[in-house]
């Protein structure tokens, strides 16, 4: 399947975060975008996760680890681990999930 994101239905997950989901058998990636200042609460999920930044910096705190992220940063959330965000400018990040985010759909 092809996809367009600019096509794809947004998803509010908290205020000033807004996300852009495709979803194949196994996995879910979602194209985000946080307007600064936004927060992403501490929480925690069965699902895998990777979080690319694209653009901005974001800080995250994993596990209560906290890190400042900028673009070409990877990181890994294992299952479970609880991680929050605050983004300190307007951003732009791609997340995947395994196995597949249901609740995303």
């Amino acid at each position: 399947m092809n996809y367009k994101i600019e096509d794809i239905k947004p998803k509010e997950l908290a205020k000033g975060i807004t996300g852009k989901y495709v979803h194949s058998n196994n996995m879910t990636i979602g194209f985000v975008t946080i307007e600064k200042g936004a927060i992403l609460p501490s929480h925690s999920h069965f699902h895998e996760q990777t979080t690319q930044i694209i653009s901005g910096k974001l800080e995250m705190t994993i596990s209560g680890e906290t890190k400042i992220l900028e673009p070409g940063s990877v990181t890994i959330i294992p299952s479970n681990v609880v991680h929050s965000a605050n983004a300190l400018t307007d951003c732009e990040v791609t997340d995947t999930f395994y196995p597949v985010r249901e609740d995303y759909k």
